[in-house]
């Protein structure tokens, strides 16, 4: 690992929305992984009710107020880490305080920021915006990408577009199921039948998802969706293993290996994957050369699809039956926790964490010279 220079890296984390408790987890490893590559840390935590925090300890304080970090300190039931995580998102949304942003002081300091903000209000472009006006570099996608990105409907509708293959999906609003519901049932009849997955459009770390196998079950799915966004997506149950690949670059990103996560719980869920690890990772997946070329492949055509920059996950299905790959997502702020995959897919790779981090601090300011007319 080479490096020019020491850069000061302001590390976001937490956030209003209900992957407020996976964020911190991330950055965790994220800041770890900017020090081993000679760099100086600047921790800014985003309180739940959206208050920035610039000193003291934010990770300090934000994890006092975690259930993900008060595991260890008593027995619990399946569901209840989720359950409280969701009650304290909802209650932070429905709060009515205003964020207090700092004025001064920390922007000034910094040569570079880290969003390690999941979801809502972090991952789709409303920081990214912030940034932009702030004239500092940031690592991963722009405001347009990320935004694209975080709403799985209107980034499934560019995929489709554009000739990517995917899974069967209906889009409906919050409204519509409310007003309508036997309509939505007879279009989920028709169009995907069941099992299907509900879950809303923009969220991520399978909050609010229910698999749904029959019509009696869509009522309790969509309105746990519901809670959470206007926006429901509807998705054709697959019978597949779930591939993933990391990808890294600007104009020129290039793919990871291909890992495959072996769900241990019915599917992919928010307690298999962050709370009692029972899912498991296997790096490199193992599916033929052609089908991992093909996936690499698709990847990379994603990204530059949606003008992604720096990072993204890009998850895939492989049809069983058939060996067909379908695009599942895209995720410009991927999971950086001790079990996620983007950084796991580049180890194996070759490329060590520190690398990698040191590789996306790199990219950041490197995007953001060229767009004041700096670059090549």
């Amino acid at each position: 690992m080479t490096q020019a220079r020491q850069v000061r890296v302001g590390v976001v984390f937490g956030g209003r929305s209900g992957e407020h408790d996976v964020s911190l987890r991330s950055a965790q490893t994220v800041m770890a992984a900017l020090e081993a590559a000679g760099h100086v840390v600047v921790p800014i935590g985003v309180s739940r009710q959206g208050a920035w925090l610039t000193s003291g300890d934010p990770m300090r304080e934000l994890q006092a107020q975690s259930p993900l970090f008060a595991l260890p300190s008593g027995e619990r039931q399946r569901g209840s880490v989720l359950d409280e995580v969701e009650n304290l998102a909802l209650q932070a949304q429905k709060s009515g305080e205003i964020a207090v942003i700092p004025a001064n002081g920390w922007a000034g300091s910094i040569d570079v920021i880290f969003p390690v903000l999941h979801g809502p209000m972090g991952e789709d472009g409303t920081v990214q915006g912030l940034f932009e006006l702030a004239g500092l570099p940031y690592v991963g996608a722009g405001v347009m990408a990320s935004a694209v990105a975080m709403d799985k409907s209107i980034a499934k509708q560019i995929m489709a577009q554009s000739g990517l293959p995917q899974a069967p999906w209906l889009t409906v609003l919050r409204k519509e199921w409310t007003r309508f519901p036997d309509a939505v049932i007879a279009d989920v009849e028709r169009e995907l039948g069941y099992p299907c997955f509900v879950k809303p459009a923009n969220l991520g770390s399978s909050v609010g998802v229910s698999k749904v196998e029959s019509a009696d079950e869509l009522p309790a799915a969509m309105a746990e969706a519901g809670r959470h966004d206007r926006k429901i997506l509807i998705e054709k149950g697959i019978n597949a293993r779930e591939l993933e690949v990391s990808v890294l670059g600007n104009d020129e990103p290039i793919a990871s290996v291909v890992g495959e996560v072996i769900p241990g719980h019915d599917f992919y869920d928010y307690e298999d994957k962050y709370v009692d690890d029972s899912s498991q990772l296997v790096i490199p997946a193992p599916i033929p050369e052609d089908v991992s070329e093909e996936v690499r492949g698709l990847a990379v055509r994603a990204f530059r699809m949606l003008d992604c920059a720096g990072m993204a996950r890009v998850d895939f299905f492989l049809e069983r039956d058939t060996n067909r790959v379908l695009l599942n997502e895209v995720n410009t702020i991927p999971g950086f926790t001790g079990i996620s995959m983007y950084p796991k897919l580049w180890e194996a790779t070759g490329l060590p964490i520190a690398d990698l981090v040191q590789r996306l601090v790199e990219l950041a300011i490197e995007r953001h010279e060229e767009q004041r007319g700096g670059g090549a």
